[in-house]
């Protein structure tokens, strides 16, 4: 009886835990099945573009269903690559030097940083503590909100979360109201307060390309398609605006479908005063991430405000961009932690290896492989081949459909599988189609993009989604019905403004 008694009830948590392991089993099975039946029955497709399709085949079904880890079977899927002949070892293993990996390498160290010296709980607790902020229900929930946005900007949606996830627990549990004895109990305050924690961070992520490790996997294959540049201030430009109304929107949501019961939070503010008195004064371990981190944000934006002010044809601009790549910027501030000394021992620097070498290591390997898959896609023709099929099979044609079709396709595959996986999915499939049909890929590329971060209604559907829903105070129910409206009222604001933002940013 899988270790419960007879009296003991199947909880949902029992019932995920077995749907979980009843998809990994089938994916085990369906995707080498997959992949052979491809690779025997696609006659009409030449050999590379044949071998191609059958390691998609295989790959979309194990990052879906999750058989084996995500990471593991991006690497199986280079590999494969090279064994099969789709591309030889320096095209495939080339990716894994790109710049944007360096990206992802030096904004996870520098995430793991604000962590390990707590200046991401610092940031958030001071937030926390301005007058009345954490007074009323719906204040708190806004505030909560906005942090988890914020903070995600820069760091990933997944720590953003782990970060404030025990916060919001404490207050809740401060709460007289919203409490049962010293345990948080089911309320409609302490829901809608943990899922603003979860979808705040995923929208907020959408603020700057290296708010989510899916949008830097995104933009690198919109450039390769495209071959044109989509810079961080101009995807600021873009997605800013995006993001904030999309924030108004989600508050509303909330709030709405889950009303508070109380007016007031008693002792929400003592437990926030007590828990800042706790970290003691700004240390010299903060001091320095916030060094390194400012370095990172101005290398990152200075190049382009530089070129909105000098023009595209100044020196310096053409040197730094050339030359300044975000890549760099990126290793060069990370750099600064292993440089920068903390007082006491000798010799010791604000970040250790050991520590750095707990960054989120499986995501910029699924980052590569996403990368090469969609190379080589485009590389053999098969992308080509595959965007005019479905366009003349699903019959969109213009701009604004496939833009539609490209976020709904995206948002669907990100309710079941992780956003990073999705967007090397759904993107070598939307672009290519675009292609065919005379459609400037672009913006369809980016909406699929931004949508793969997406994904509401279920606790597998994002990191952040399962970290709120083991809290036991989000329903099922709750979770469903809050996620789905949203979903629906964000794949609008998305869609309408992209397309109408897009050209005022420069893209």
């Amino acid at each position: 009886m899988d270790g419960k008694t007879a009296t003991e009830p199947v909880t949902t948590h029992d019932r995920q835990e077995r749907f979980d392991l009843v998809r990994r089993r089938i994916g085990l099975l369906l995707g080498p099945t997959s992949f052979a039946a491809v690779l025997l029955l696609a006659d009409g497709l030449p050999g590379p573009q044949r071998s191609l399709a059958a390691i998609f085949a295989l790959v979309m079904i194990w990052w879906i269903t999750e058989a084996i880890p995500l990471a593991v079977t991006a690497l199986l899927a280079v590999s494969l690559c090279v064994l099969l002949g789709v591309g030889d070892e320096d095209t495939v293993f080339g990716a894994f030097g790109n710049d944007t990996i360096f990206t992802f390498l030096g904004g996870f160290v520098i995430a793991r940083a604000m962590t390990v010296h707590g200046l991401d709980r610092r940031i958030a607790l001071r937030m926390l503590s301005i007058p009345g902020v954490v007074r009323s229900p719906a204040r708190t929930v806004i505030a909560f909100g906005a942090l988890a946005a914020a903070i995600s900007a820069f760091i990933s949606n997944t720590a953003a979360v782990a970060m404030l996830f025990p916060i919001g627990l404490g207050v809740v549990s401060a709460v007289s109201s919203i409490r049962t004895g010293n345990t948080p109990r089911l309320s409609r305050t302490s829901t809608a307060l943990m899922l603003v924690i979860a979808y705040g961070a995923s929208i907020g992520g959408l603020f700057t390309p290296i708010g989510a490790p899916h949008q830097l996997i995104g933009r690198q294959l919109i450039e390769d398609q495209t071959g044109r540049n989509i810079g961080f201030v101009q995807w600021v430009g873009l997605f800013a605006p995006i993001v904030i109304a999309m924030f108004v929107v989600l508050c509303l949501v909330l709030l709405l479908l889950n009303r508070p019961e109380v007016k007031r939070l008693e002792n929400a503010e003592e437990y926030v005063a007590a828990e800042r008195a706790k970290l003691g004064p700004f240390s010299r371990g903060e001091q320095n991430t916030s060094i390194a981190f400012v370095l990172a944000v101005l290398l990152w934006t200075g190049p382009g405000i530089l070129q909105v002010v000098l023009g595209d044809d100044n020196g310096l601009v053409e040197l730094l961009r050339d030359h300044l790549t975000e890549g760099v910027a990126a290793i060069l501030a990370a750099a600064l932690l292993f440089l920068l000394p903390l007082p006491g021992k000798p010799g010791k620097a604000t970040l250790e290896w050991s520590d750095a070498a707990k960054i989120d290591w499986g995501t910029i390997l699924l980052f590569a492989a996403g990368i090469v898959l969609g190379s080589l896609s485009s590389e053999t023709g098969l992308a080509e081949r595959l965007g005019a099929g479905l366009s003349e099979l699903i019959g969109v044609s213009s701009l604004t459909s496939v833009t539609i079709l490209a976020a709904i396709t995206a948002l669907v595959i990100s309710e079941t599988t992780s956003n990073t996986a999705s967007v090397g999915i759904v993107l070598p499939i939307v672009l290519p189609m675009a292609h065919a049909l005379g459609v400037d890929p672009l913006i369809p590329g980016l909406v699929a993009t931004a949508a793969a971060g997406y994904g509401f209604m279920l606790p597998v559907s994002t990191p952040p989604n399962a970290i709120v829903y083991g809290s036991g105070l989000v329903p099922i129910t709750r979770m469903v019905r809050s996620g789905l409206v949203f979903d629906v009222l964000g794949v609008a604001i998305l869609v309408t403004g992209v397309l109408l933002i897009a050209p005022l940013a420069g893209l």
